[in-house]
């Protein structure tokens, strides 16, 4: 019986000619030269019985017939990378090992538990964690080095797929002898942005979120910059100054009377904690169980 299913490598032409707007562009971005590319384009014209582009000297528009027939190109593509990447896990009896990058203040104060959880559920699966601002873990992410992330960053990249697990509020510390301690009311933003800081390294990703929602802060500059959670809550302990830092990472400080929160006025700073990945949209195996643990309430 003649084969009556898609040719995908004629689907991916047809979509990235929509994309780019041009038929020699489209050819170019997946690696085909043009003659080869208008034979393809021809013959899905043929097979749809209708013309799918309009096509002028300015380059290659979808009709209204080829905007459906791009868009249902696109759910089948996408289910064909699905399904690739299923079988490759299906296949692969190594696949239970997964190589995650972690930004500090969820390395620090969650993934310890969420790995405890998912040695529970699979305990066969090993996870090659490597801890590092949220910058670098996007960078690993989009180069295919890291399997899955999980950021601290409002500044999510488009070109990932993310999934938000939670909101994380970032609050305002100082030493009990710093004069904020004693200041009767709420400290106002512009005051706070206006302040030298104790920060994390340019790249980070509690810095960059507090820099996103008080962007005044970002001109200030900060009287230290420091590698981790732990050294800038030790200056800050010592009297170097006040700092932003995650709920998370100070939550011990402020119980032991190390540090004393500082009430800000206006809506509370909070960020996203998501975990980011590469490839197609639906994740399978380890990568899949992390995320599922990661997102559950009570991890």
């Amino acid at each position: 019986m003649p084969s009556s299913l898609p040719n995908l490598p004629a689907l991916e032409l047809f979509v990235a000619v929509v994309d780019e707007g041009g038929l020699g562009a489209g050819a170019r971005r997946v690696g085909l030269h043009q003659p080869n590319a208008s034979r393809m384009i021809a013959q899905l014209e043929a097979q749809a019985g209708t013309a799918l582009l309009d096509r002028d000297p300015r380059g290659s528009r979808p009709t209204s017939a080829g905007l459906l027939f791009a868009a249902h190109a696109r759910e089948l593509l996408e289910a064909a990378e699905e399904f690739t990447e299923w079988l490759r896990h299906s296949r692969d009896e190594g696949a239970h090992e997964i190589r995650v990058g972690v930004s500090m203040t969820i390395a620090e104060h969650l993934m310890p538990a969420w790995l405890a959880e998912l040695r529970r559920r699979s305990p066969r699966v090993r996870v090659d964690l490597e801890v590092l601002n949220s910058t670098l873990v996007l960078a690993g992410v989009h180069d295919g080095r890291l399997r899955l992330g999980f950021v601290e960053t409002p500044r999510l990249p488009r070109d990932l797929h993310t999934l938000t697990l939670r909101e994380d509020e970032l609050v305002v510390v100082v030493a009990p002898e710093h004069e904020w301690a004693l200041r009767e009311g709420k400290l106002d933003l512009a005051e706070l942005a206006a302040t030298p800081l104790v920060v994390r390294e340019g790249g980070s990703g509690t810095r960059g979120a507090f820099e996103e929602l008080v962007p005044a802060a970002g001109a200030t500059a900060p009287v230290q910059e420091l590698g981790s959670n732990a050294a800038v809550r030790i200056a800050v302990a010592a009297g170097a100054g006040p700092a932003v830092l995650s709920m998370l990472a100070v939550r011990s400080g402020l119980e032991s009377g190390q540090l004393l929160r500082v009430p800000v006025a206006g809506a509370s700073l909070r960020r996203p904690l998501s975990a980011v990945w590469n490839g197609p949209r639906r994740l399978s195996g380890p990568a899949a169980e992390l995320v599922d643990v990661a997102s559950h309430p009570a991890s």
